[in-house]
This record gives structure tokens, sequence and C-alpha cells, in this order.
């Protein structure tokens, strides 16, 4: 069991953030053991047809066979909501001797994987060249896997914090740890965090302590040792609903919002198109196409890369959310 000594000062100073790293090496968990929660069976489904041209062998080999991860990889989020590039930095700038740490107590009492041999090496070139390698993979994962879902899961939590925030302010901490999860029992200033592998007993002493609410965590999961900051990354409420199908776009509201022009222009986006190529399949002139072109990019439903001379437009991730064209 892990328990945290919270004292007056540290309730004061309790906070939540959003992680999106976080999400994106808990989600390997999710990946590697289907069973672990089925409400997650459509995510994976989802992920696992994208997933060609990264190394998997590596990416598993991160998850234990006890479920653990290296605890470097999810460094406490020094703001509400981090970019996932400023997180992943703090990963890239983690000392040869942590790293080692890590990844061989994630994987104790078991020998390494053979795709982490390096962290076992006694030279540190060889660790720093494994650390910019899980970076680099890990990057490439967040961009396929996580990314495209991120809008949808960042509601979600957000969404937790809320209800959380609500639940401080009309029962103070025992209501707020209350329905977390049952594996959390506050009991006269002391959080007690239950079913851990690591054992230890800390006293917040004025630093507060952080609430990161997760998709992808089963169960609590504070840092591995009571010399860090006390930080607990806890189940989201609302997974059941959060990978249900979006209900299919109402075409003639859409008409409505967008005119038929618009609709009709957005519907052709699925693939790169130049506006004179645009122009011909509508039946429009150029420069009515480009006065459409303009508006779909400022609200961000196109974008738009350049092509010699020619400036091709495609339909944004925002523009398949909204029209149901991206399927």
């Amino acid at each position: 069991m892990i328990s945290y000594e919270l004292g007056v000062e540290d309730l004061a100073d309790t906070r939540f953030a959003i992680s999106p790293l976080h999400e994106t090496v808990l989600s390997l968990r999710v990946l590697r053991d289907p069973g672990l929660s089925a409400l997650h069976l459509p995510w994976r489904r989802s992920v696992l047809g994208r997933l060609d041209g990264l190394d998997t062998v590596l990416l598993m080999s991160l998850v234990a066979v006890r479920r653990t991860l290296p605890d470097f990889l999810t460094p406490r989020p020094t703001c509400f909501e981090p970019a996932f590039e400023d997180e992943l930095a703090v990963v890239g700038r983690t000392d040869p001797a942590t790293v080692r740490r890590d990844l061989l107590a994630t994987h104790a009492p078991d020998p390494l994987p053979d795709a982490l041999r390096a962290a076992g090496a006694s030279d540190d070139a060889s660790v720093l060249g494994l650390r910019d390698e899980l970076c680099e993979l890990l990057r490439r994962y967040w961009e396929v896997a996580v990314e495209p879902m991120w809008p949808r899961m960042r509601l979600l939590l957000e969404a937790d914090m809320t209800y959380r925030a609500r639940q401080l302010a009309v029962g103070g901490a025992r209501l707020l740890f209350a329905d977390m999860h049952p594996n959390l029992r506050w009991h006269d200033g002391v959080l007690h965090i239950g079913e851990m592998l690591a054992r230890y007993h800390a006293r917040a002493c004025g630093r507060g302590l952080l609430l990161v609410p997760s998709v992808f965590a089963h169960k609590p999961a504070p840092p591995v040792g009571a010399d860090e900051a006390p930080m607990l990354s806890y189940p989201s409420r609302g997974l059941a609903t959060l990978w249900a199908p979006a209900p299919l776009p109402d075409a003639s509201a859409l008409v409505s919002l967008l005119g038929a022009s618009r609709t009709r222009l957005l519907g052709l986006l699925d693939a790169p198109l130049p506006t004179v190529e645009i122009a011909r399949r509508t039946g429009v002139t150029p420069s009515a196409v480009s006065q459409h072109l303009r508006v779909l990019y400022a609200t961000g439903l196109v974008t738009r890369a350049r092509d010699g001379r020619h400036v091709l437009y495609r339909r944004s991730l925002l523009g398949d959310q909204l029209t149901g064209f991206g399927g």
C-alpha cells in the first residue's frame, strides 16, 4: 500500500492536470492485453491497422508481464495541459542512470526483453541511444494511435475534472475520493492507495497533490518513489460512451450551416486537389471556389500545402468530424 499524508496546505494546493503523454504510454497496456478493458476494444481494433511501419516489438516490450511501465516515460505534468511534444522533450532529457534503473525495475524479477537489452549495458551511450529511439517511437505512435482521438478524450477528462472539483467543493477531500476508485480510501488526513506493488508512506509537506484523470488507467497509479511530489493518475468517469460512433450529421442541417456549395466542396476533398481541378469537378468558376476555400481554411475545415505552382487543399480532421465524410 502507498499512502499520502496531506495537510491543510496540501489540500488547498490540490490541482488537476491532463497529460497526452501519460495517455499514450498507458494505452500500451490495452494494446498488449485486450482483456484488460473491454471498453477499449473498439479503440484497439481501430489502432491495430494503423501500426504498420512501427516497431511494435519494442513498443510492447515497455509493458512488463505484471503490466508495469517505466516511470520515466510518464513525467509529472508541469502545467494544466502540457503539449505532447513538451512532455516528450522531458523524457528526452532523462539521464542514463534513471533510464536504466526504471527499465530494469519495470521488468524485475524477469530479465529485460531482447528489444530493451541496451538498457542493461554498462556504457551510457547505449542507454541514451535506446532512450532516443523510444522517444521517436512514442512520437510516431502518438500520431497514429492517440492524437486523432485526443479532442474527444480531452473533453471526457475535462468533464471528469469538473465533477471532481464539485465533489471537493461540496464535501471536501472525503467526498472527492469517495467514488474515485475502490482502491482509494481517505481517513484522518491520509490518502491510502491499495493493491500497489510499491509500498511507502509519504508526507506531502506543502507540495500539494496533483490529480491526473486518465482514459487508459485501469486503477490509481502514484509515482513509484516516495521522494517524488505527490501525484495520482486515476481512471476517468464516462468511459463507457467514449468510443461509441458519433451520430451521422444531418445533411440538411449541414447545408444550412455551410451552404450547399461549401458542403459539396468539402465532400470532394478527401484527397488533395488544386483550385482549378475543384472548379472543373464542381462546374463553378475558380474565383468562386477560391472564395469558398478561403472561408473553409479560415475556419479550420480544410488544410492546404503548396506543390510547385499549385496550392493543394484537403479536408482537415475537423472537417471530417463535422461532415462525417472521413468515415
